[in-house]
């Protein structure tokens, strides 16, 4: 099934829309056709949630619940009570959706516990309902009867214990014939049932839960977005179903009105106004007493809701009964007995006494909560000789009142898990996991080097965000910034790195200078920083002064061990390139070179602050001499007070020294002068520092045959050819 015009990727989500879709309808159909067939084959059982518990399973949260509410609203087109159980069905699908996702449907020993929950919801919440609505109450033969008949229950846990039991046998029904429809399937098909609805390329289970677990200050969009939604249904229905009640409870009322008051006029034209006085006096021995009386109980029982039906005429002393018809419960007062005026009826005396025409009132005195519709009967000279009288109760409005708000709870709790739930997996697929998704790929963006800058600006784009919306404007506004940002990083870093070049060019170049002065030395510049980068990168590697040997700090050594030497530039050429051994006069001259290159680059680091570099610069040209055990020069300081920097330079500067030709001495073998660097350990040098320099001897000995290769026998770089 593919789409035009559609990318593959969108032709897939759209497949898999319809495929859940097609889901949901089989669910539905399930549940209604089972629940039917049971009902028809007299089953205890019930049978309707074997579709929502399955595809609440396999498809999700959304479609179990889609397919639970579903389910009771198409039977309510028969069965109207059945909208009411709608927030039944869409509990089990979220307990459904809650076990599968901790595997309890796949372990046989917990497969019992979602029987009893499904029970308890289903036979212990689904019990309350009918309470509210219509009491508790069950018929003769019913297991409930059963129960109570025991005489180990009341009325209430009986109902309560065989509801439960009676829903346990269809939940363990129901869930058996769901495991055995899911294992029949396919695992690839069964997975291919999961609606998720990603609007990016989807993330793994590890990667969905770093997206959802981001830290925030204060709270989560989500939470935020979901208790808007929250507080604005419960509002809007509160409201709505506030409303509802009051304008029912007003109709109904109304209804009743009319009702009584059909019943008062239908009564006072039965009554004969010129014999009333003779029923007043001589009760139902009074011609046509018993036969009016018969009327009137005719006229009261065609109406269910007219509780009581009587005839007053009305006296300053009370009452004064003309009819007064028995019910069930209470026995008419007699013709003549005189009933004193409810307290409620006093406004209406006056009124009453001079035979005018009242409207229905509201009381609640002596005979319980009625309503109550007064109708004149008068006789031919237009005097009112009596009143027709007809109650309502207003227990039954009552009633009738709290079960249309249970119904309109129920009936609201239903679609309000519906809708939290639609909007949850709306805002999780279109706001939450989008954003956090980009807020993840670019809070890691590395820019040290090119493949790092290329793997982060990949990562980003590997996203896909296609929500259409300002989501999606705000994914390729920040993947443009991305892309420009690392083009812009890229070419600063490529700028610093030619700087850095040009740098360390001129180092060379301005060592070449003091070099070209001491004739003696040849390569010596160069040799040392080779065998100092060696020294530093083999301590790294054994772990010695781990906590500054970092990258930044050994690539400042490096490029700085050239001028080491720069305060030879100070010293005479005479002493500088004097063949034989100097004198103390000539060699104090020459340990001058120490101090002077220390005030050269303290002139360089007051024009080029915070330059690293420089500082080591200054360490190597000030301290190189020093010793470990505080017999060199020019501060005479030992062991770590020596900065790290010239501690290894000290080792590189005499090994080349040693292995170099001089033009006061010949060179020595390789062999003897990494045996006279062993020698000086912890008196000349830093221990650490020669272990190191010793264990990388073959580094060493490549480098300096290297540079004897490139040398002639003076030191000095043979030509190029």
């Amino acid at each position: 099934m593919f789409h035009k015009n559609l990318s593959p990727a969108a032709a897939q989500r759209c497949n898999r829309n319809i495929i859940t879709f097609l889901m949901c309808l089989a669910g539905i159909a399930v549940n209604l056709l089972l629940g039917e067939g049971a009902g028809r084959l007299g089953l205890p059982l019930y049978l309707d949630t074997v579709g929502t518990i399955a595809v609440a399973i396999m498809g999700g949260t959304l479609p179990g619940v889609f397919v639970g509410f579903a389910t009771n609203m198409l039977k309510s087109i028969t069965d109207v009570s059945s909208l009411y159980y709608g927030i039944l069905n869409v509990l089990i699908a979220l307990a459904s959706v809650w076990f599968s996702r901790r595997g309890f449907f796949s372990r046989p020993l917990r497969v019992p516990v979602t029987m009893v929950c499904f029970a308890l919801i289903g036979g212990g919440l689904g019990t309350f309902i009918p309470w509210f609505l219509d009491g508790v109450s069950f018929d003769s033969e019913s297991f409930s009867a059963v129960l109570y008949g025991t005489g180990l229950f009341n009325q209430a846990w009986a109902h309560i214990i065989a509801n439960f039991l009676m829903d346990l046998l269809d939940k363990a029904v129901a869930v058996l014939l769901v495991l055995l429809i899911v294992r029949l399937l396919p695992p690839k098909v069964r997975e291919y049932f999961t609606f998720t609805g990603w609007m990016q390329k989807p993330l793994s289970k590890e990667q969905s839960a770093a997206a959802k677990k981001t830290n925030f200050r204060v709270m989560s969009l989500r939470t935020k977005i979901l208790l808007v939604l929250s507080v604005s249904l419960i509002a809007v229905s509160v409201a709505a179903t506030g409303i509802s009640v009051v304008l029912y409870r007003n109709a109904l009322i109304k209804d009743h009105t009319k009702m009584a008051e059909g019943a008062a006029r239908i009564a006072a034209s039965a009554i004969d106004p010129a014999k009333v006085g003779m029923y007043l006096h001589d009760g139902d021995a009074a011609p046509g007493y018993l036969d009016t009386q018969e009327l009137l109980y005719a006229i009261r029982d065609s109406s269910a809701d007219v509780e009581y039906l009587y005839v007053y005429r009305i006296e300053e002393d009370g009452c004064h009964v003309v009819f007064d018809l028995d019910t069930e419960e209470l026995e008419g007062s007699p013709p003549g007995e005189i009933i004193p005026f409810d307290e409620g009826f006093l406004p209406l005396v006056p009124d009453l006494l001079a035979g005018k025409a009242i409207n229905p009132i509201i009381t609640d005195d002596a005979y319980g909560w009625l309503l109550t519709a007064y109708e004149p009967v008068y006789d031919k000279d237009g005097s009112c000789v009596c009143y027709a009288a007809a109650d309502v109760s207003m227990d039954q409005i009552g009633a009738i009142g709290r079960n249309f708000f249970v119904e309109m709870i129920s009936l609201f709790l239903g679609f309000f898990v519906m809708i939290f739930v639609f909007v949850h997996w709306l805002i999780e697929y279109h706001i939450i996991l989008p954003v956090n998704s980009i807020a993840m790929s670019t809070s890691t963006f590395a820019y040290d080097s090119e493949s790092a800058r290329e793997d982060s600006i990949e990562r980003i784009h590997d996203l896909h965000i296609h929500t259409g919306d300002e989501v999606e404007n705000l994914y390729h506004a920040i993947t443009k910034t991305s892309d420009d940002s690392m083009r812009y990083v890229a070419d600063v870093q490529k700028k610093t790195e030619e700087l850095a070049q040009m740098q360390n060019a001129l180092i060379l170049v301005l060592a070449d200078i003091v070099e070209s002065r001491d004739r003696s030395t040849g390569a010596h510049v160069r040799k040392t920083a080779a065998y100092a980068e060696i020294i530093l990168h083999e301590m790294r590697r054994k772990g010695y002064y781990a906590d500054r040997l970092t990258d930044e700090y050994i690539s400042d050594v490096v490029n700085s061990a050239p001028l080491h030497d720069v305060g030879k530039i100070q010293v005479p050429d005479a002493i500088l390139n004097k063949p034989g051994k100097l004198t103390d006069e000539e060699f104090a001259i020459m340990k001058t070179h120490t101090t002077a290159g220390r005030d050269i680059i303290s002139q360089a680091i007051g024009l080029v602050p915070n330059s690293g570099y420089l500082d080591e610069a200054r360490n190597l040209a000030a301290y190189h001499h020093e010793k470990w055990n505080g017999s060199g020069y020019p501060y005479g300081i030992a062991g770590e007070d020596i900065p790290l920097s010239a501690r290894v330079m000290a080792v590189a500067d005499v090994f080349d020294a040693l292995v170099s030709k001089r033009s006061y001495k010949q060179p020595f073998t390789f062999e003897k002068a990494m045996q006279i660097i062993k020698e000086g350990s912890g008196s000349h040098f830093d221990p650490l520092i020669v272990d190191a320099f010793v264990g990388a001897e073959e580094a060493v000995r490549q480098v300096e045959q290297e540079f004897s290769r490139l040398t002639d026998e003076n030191g000095a770089f043979l030509p190029k050819a």
